[in-house]
């Protein structure tokens, strides 16, 4: 499994973590692979929060990496917005893990909704009818829709719960407005973000996830090899039924399997 693989993207919610839960066995697996030389980076659609708030995380369940290391859609977003449109104002609609991200990354965020270029979309766990209504007027007034991502759901501690796609789909319906731009998995700005980071080729590399549309998808698309985890938004018989592209090359009942395949 691991011949030829010099680095390891892996997926964080339902691969490394449920919730705010370690999934067993992760810790160890993740050690094993850099005790065997291999680089490891972590690769999360997680646009609501910050890629610190992600390296403090892991490193509160003691797993180790530099902050560089932990990249998030959130990330990727700021660092597009403000490489493409670095004059653009934007008013989000998720959590404040995407606007610390954005005023990291030098994006002006808009004060009033009607002053923005771009909605920037993610999830929102404490959304309000307010929130919902700004990024409503925002969008009618003539601001572009850009998402983090576009899962429809992601797991924690009591199972699926719903993603970005419903929020996307909320303003979509309001205004009748498209989006232009999703970041997240299995897009090719994730994949670019990862590569510069773990210094590989995309053939020397191994995807780990637990989505078939976004993380294997996207290894698959750029000839990574893919190892499917069922610990969280995939069973066995799904994935066995997907179509080739979204096809894992293993299937594994956990991260912790790994440790066995060194």
């Amino acid at each position: 499994m691991f011949d030829g693989i010099k680095g390891v993207l892996v997926d964080l919610d339902g691969t490394v973590f449920q919730g705010q839960e370690l999934i067993s066995g992760t810790d160890e697996a993740i050690q094993a692979i850099q005790s065997s030389g291999r680089k490891v980076v972590y690769l999360s659609n997680r646009g609501n929060h910050s890629r610190r708030a992600g390296w403090e995380k892991l490193k509160k369940h003691g797993i180790q990496s530099e902050l560089e290391d932990v990249i998030f859609s959130s990330t990727v977003t700021a660092q597009f917005i403000k490489k493409h449109y670095p004059l653009a104002k934007v008013w989000v609609l998720g959590n404040s893990g995407l606007t610390d991200e954005m005023l990291e990354h030098k994006v002006m965020v808009a004060d009033q909704p009607e002053e923005a270029d771009f909605v920037v979309i993610t999830l929102h766990d404490e959304v309000s009818y307010s929130e919902l209504n700004q990024a409503f007027r925002a969008t009618s007034a003539g601001a572009r829709i850009i998402a983090t991502n576009s899962d429809k759901t992601y797991p924690d501690e009591n199972g699926p719960a719903i993603d970005v796609a419903g929020f996307i789909g909320a303003i979509e319906s309001a205004t009748g407005q498209k989006t232009e731009l999703v970041i997240g998995k299995p897009s090719c700005f994730m994949v670019e973000a990862a590569l510069a980071q773990i210094g590989l080729e995309a053939h020397e590399c191994m995807v780990v996830g637990d989505s078939l549309g976004t993380d294997i998808v996207m290894g698959n698309m750029q000839g990574m090899r893919t190892v499917l985890v069922l610990t969280g938004n995939t069973t066995a018989s799904k994935a066995e039924e997907a179509a080739p592209r979204s096809k894992p090359h293993y299937i594994l009942n956990s991260m912790a399997d790994l440790r066995g395949e060194l």
